[in-house]
């Protein structure tokens, strides 16, 4: 069926790679130049006009162009052999690293991963997009050499790799304009088995298994998934990987409240990981207060500053998908605990608080992010929204960004004794909150061993 596709000037390039895993390598295309939103009418009827109808006629009458597709190499084919420098540039060149110095995944090291897992190397995961290329242990254990990491930490990428290929997670949007970064929580023992850092400077690099694991999920996206700069990935400033946050299960303990790992539906004791997508973050420093309510008072506040265009979330493109966190240093769990608040007091006191007038959030999504969906009495009549949004229908009513007290997501980390919070503003349905538990090999369990020889991708 003769069919041409729209697209705008600074997405060429995306289309192009994208299409490829698709299975449309030569999918016809027609430029819309410039970007819409920052164009008169005018010029954009001059556009439409003058360039982007002729293309779309053109390619309804002729088709799709034969093009050639360039093969990649099998997961086991040897694809270079040389120094620790040429490996690099060689890996540089052919757009598998990252830019920073990659351990070279030789065979050898390969088979050390997979020997602390006991699943098949070439057991699949999950596909992954926009490449539709299929996830394996095998490409877990090279991905995880080339990041730096250890063998030990293999059972984790696995649960990462299995987290990222959930369909509710939505790894296809991981290059999306806004630039989002996926933050990786991991309960369990595993963590401080593995040296893991859920202290001072949790959020930081210098700490290898925290590092050397976020800097594993971005090569994972670039290299099987396909997310490449200036191609498939689109952030339009971009933030680099997060090095993985490890929650304080000793504090969480001592003051009776549930991980996050329970949170999301797990054991108590399990070994989870829990990846969510944010498009930012702001430390709220110097957070003063005896009680529960002096300290929440502003990090309600804090999360209402930090949450703007995300609200395109809570109606309109994805009802409801909001999943906001907040990381809290256990001296302040600890006060907040003493006068007998749980988790869900403290859920449910934000939900209550982070709130904004109605009249701000409808101009934000109708005259700041065009949006056509933006009516909060519209929306809550028609039942897409719950009934709070439209209790009155005075302007200054305060309305909250979530649907329910259980949207909030509440991890204790950081410097157990400095009062500072940190808030994250999240991506909505493109990079909703997954977890997996980790599953660590039985003893005498053995992963299949690979060929010898070679650097492997």
């Amino acid at each position: 069926m003769p069919a041409s596709t729209l697209v705008c000037e600074g997405f060429m390039r995306q289309a192009k790679a994208t299409s490829v895993g698709l299975g449309l390598p030569n999918m016809p295309v027609a430029l819309v130049p410039s970007h819409p939103d920052a164009l008169s009418l005018e010029t954009l009827r001059r556009n439409t006009l003058e360039v982007t109808t002729d293309q779309v006629i053109d390619n309804l009458l002729r088709g799709s162009r034969i093009e050639a597709v360039r093969d990649e190499p099998g997961e086991r084919d040897r694809v270079f052999v040389g120094g620790f420098e040429a490996v690099n540039d060689h890996f540089v060149e052919q757009e598998w690293s990252d830019g920073l110095p990659i351990v070279p995944p030789t065979r050898e090291r390969i088979e050390r991963f997979l020997a602390h897992t006991g699943r098949a190397p070439d057991e699949v995961l999950g596909v992954m997009l926009p490449d539709n290329r299929s996830a394996t242990v095998w490409s877990v254990a090279v991905n995880g050499v080339m990041a730096g990491c250890r063998p030990q930490y293999m059972p984790i990428l696995v649960a990462l790799v299995e987290a990222m290929a959930d369909e509710r997670y939505g790894v296809e949007h991981s290059g999306n304009t806004p630039g989002s970064e996926t933050l990786i929580v991991l309960n369990g023992p595993i963590a401080r088995e593995l040296g893991f850092n859920d202290q001072q400077g949790v959020l930081r690099d210098g700490f290898r298994p925290n590092t050397t694991v976020g800097r594993f999920w971005r090569l994972y996206l670039r290299n099987v998934a396909g997310f490449l700069p200036h191609k498939t990935d689109k952030g339009t400033f971009g933030n680099t990987f997060r090095v993985v946050c490890v929650e304080n299960e000793e504090a969480v303990a001592r003051i009776g409240w549930t991980p996050n790992s329970v949170d999301m539906g797990f054991a108590a004791g399990d070994d989870v990981v829990t990846i969510s997508r944010f498009s930012g973050g702001n430390v709220i420093a110097s957070v003063s207060g005896a009680t529960p309510q002096a300290i929440l008072a502003n990090v309600a506040y804090n999360l209402v500053r930090q949450t703007s265009w995300q609200c395109t979330f809570l109606l309109g493109s994805a009802y409801g998908t909001l999943r906001p966190l907040v990381l809290l240093t256990p001296i302040l769990a600890e006060t907040i605990a003493r006068a007998g608040w749980s988790k869900a007091d403290v859920r449910r006191y934000l939900f209550e608080h982070a709130r904004q007038p109605a009249w701000e959030l409808e101009r934000n999504l109708r005259d700041w992010m065009n949006k056509p969906i933006w009516n909060l009495a519209e929306e809550a009549d028609a039942g897409r929204l719950p009934a709070l949004f439209h209790e009155s229908d005075d302007p200054n009513r305060l309305v909250p960004h979530v649907f329910s007290p259980d949207d909030y997501m509440i991890v204790v980390t950081g410097d157990p004794l400095r009062t500072n919070a940190y808030v994250f503003a999240h991506n909505g349905r493109l990079g909703y909150p997954v977890a997996r538990r980790i599953v660590r090999p039985r003893l005498g369990d053995a992963a299949g061993a690979p060929p010898e020889g070679g650097t492997m991708r």
